[in-house]
């Protein structure tokens, strides 16, 4: 049986996830399962008109890709190629 989550339960998980915590263990924290945490994700539409999922994930990508430049710019610097 599926029990209804409380707007404040609802809106304290997605700000712990929003801070940086992971999906599965704020999950686990609160005794809801993560597939309905990732459809609240999916669900919620930022300012800039893209779900917060999908921000993390450019987020994330973007970090990845700015460490790739750094390290290829400091090998560079180094003289090596």
């Amino acid at each position: 049986m599926m029990k209804r989550i409380s707007k404040e339960i609802r809106d304290e998980v997605l700000t712990k996830i929003r801070s940086g915590a992971k999906v599965k263990e704020v999950a686990d924290l609160y005794g809801i399962s993560d597939k309905s945490v990732y459809s609240w994700l999916s669900a919620e539409i930022s300012p800039e008109g893209i779900s917060q999922l999908k921000y993390n994930k450019l987020k994330k990508e973007n970090d990845e890709l700015k460490r790739i430049i750094g390290l290829l710019t400091l090998d560079l610097s180094r003289g090596k190629k």
